[in-house]
């Protein structure tokens, strides 16, 4: 099979969650473990990072990688979902794996696959372990899937664990109390293995103390030792903020991700790479953190995090799709010089979307439209279910359709929110470099 087929087989023959959701859940790791174990144990060949939380686990990722990296170190990068690309998910100093080792590696292990039945994500891991393995890098930062305990990446021992925060999403896989989905998460902690918990939390505080002292792992709460304040207005396209420990100056960083949010990622990234220089990753330096911190788009491809995507009218892709993420959102739109708002909002049918919906501001213009994965909410339930919140707009039978819409219809003055879904905001992505690609193909033939 060649790369392209190796795609259909991978995404036909593996239950794959994004598309299916709980079908493609497995509540143990013994898939990964018979993995690992045939493929002669690659999560035991790199060091790594390992990365939980509910929200922000994605950005931390890519500004570890990225720091990383600008400090003279081989990283290996493993993320998910992938947004457009199927390789987005495994990275090494920001290049992508190539589509001849994806397809070596499926063709390789096709009998391997069929005799234990991974999950597609479980198969991704195997695959970004192996490849890493080869590659000799010399760090990994690991993202989890989901949760963390049963997680299919919570077979590395790693050098340092990274839990950003608790909120409420997957609770119908992790819990339904934040107390629940962070005795999950704090599965991810190891002995003796230094962790760091992005944020403290009254619910959860008590539990990761107690799970880093049952396995005499030192435990760091950032934002007792890291503040990070915004020292000038960000615009859409760089937020520039101090970073202060212990209430003394640390550094003053730029980085293009300017969500608000952004600050307690920063400080949950500080604490990090102050204890990555305790355990002997010297390169590290001022410099390289701040080179890190303020490249960590172009090193790593990071995506849909407040990302401009067209500026008359100003649109903004961002992958908020769940309640913490959606407040997130609101407290960046209230800083932001518009005078209406446009937002087109899709999701999955297994989040608590009329929940979602009700935190939504109901002065703006909605444009529904079902993301493009089985598991896509359909537009008309999620049209109804607005419309009994006093949200109005319209229905569109396609990301397309609505994006064209907004066009039309978003003044200058007025700004458009792609939001709901990470895939709704993949297929945004997808529909913005398509319509590139042609413009600059109209451009050549003229």
């Amino acid at each position: 099979m060649d790369y392209q087929e190796v795609l259909e087989y991978l995404y036909n023959s593996l239950p794959m969650y994004h598309r299916v959701g709980a079908a493609a859940y497995k509540t143990d790791i013994t898939n990964t473990v018979k993995l690992m174990n045939a493929l002669k144990h690659p999560e035991r060949s790199f060091k790594a990072i390992h990365v939980a939380g509910t929200n922000g686990k994605g950005s931390v990722s890519h500004f570890l990688a990225s720091v990383l990296r600008n400090s003279g170190y081989k990283v290996g990068l493993y993320t998910s979902p992938h947004l457009v690309d199927f390789r987005e998910r495994i990275r090494i100093n920001g290049e992508m794996i190539p589509e001849e080792y994806v397809a070596q590696f499926v063709n390789d292990h096709k009998s391997l696959f069929e005799e234990i039945e991974p999950s597609f994500f479980e198969m991704t891991v195997g695959m970004a372990f192996s490849y890493f393995r080869e590659q000799m890098i010399d760090i990994a930062v690991v993202e989890v899937g989901m949760g963390g305990r049963l997680d299919s990446t919570n077979v590395i021992s790693p050098v340092l664990s990274i839990i950003t925060n608790i909120g409420l999403d997957h609770t119908q896989y992790l819990g339904n109390s934040l107390e629940a989905i962070a005795a999950e998460k704090a599965g991810i902690i190891k002995q003796e293995v230094p962790v760091v918990i992005g944020e403290t939390q009254s619910a959860t505080q008590r539990i990761f103390a107690e799970k880093a002292k049952e396995l005499n792992a030192p435990i760091f709460f950032a934002d007792n030792s890291f503040r990070v304040e915004e020292t000038e207005q960000s615009t859409n396209n760089y937020m520039q903020a101090v970073i202060s420990k212990n209430d003394e100056y640390y550094s003053d960083i730029k980085t293009p991700l300017s969500g608000k949010y952004q600050l307690k990622n920063l400080a949950t990234v500080s604490q990090a790479v102050d204890i990555l220089k305790q355990i002997g990753y010297n390169n590290i330096t001022d410099t390289s953190f701040k080179i890190g911190i303020e490249s960590v788009i172009m090193d790593t491809g990071l995506r849909g995090r407040w990302e401009t995507m067209s500026t008359n009218p100003l649109i903004i892709c961002e992958t908020a799709h769940n309640e913490d993420g959606i407040r997130c959102l609101l407290e960046k739109l209230k800083e932001m010089n518009y005078t209406k708002v446009h937002i087109i909002y899709g999701c999955v049918n297994d989040k608590d979307y009329e929940k979602i919906l009700s935190m939504l501001p109901t002065n703006a213009r909605y444009y529904f439209c079902k993301p493009s994965v089985p598991r896509g909410l359909e537009v008309d339930t999620l049209y109804k279910s607005a419309e009994k919140l006093g949200l109005y707009g319209y229905k569109y039978n396609s990301i397309a359709d609505a994006i064209d819409a907004a066009k039309e219809t978003a003044l200058d003055d007025e700004i458009v929110v792609i939001t709901g879904s990470i895939f709704l905001v993949a297929d945004a992505i997808a529909e913005f470099e398509k319509e590139l690609t042609e413009g600059q193909e109209s451009q050549e033939q003229a």
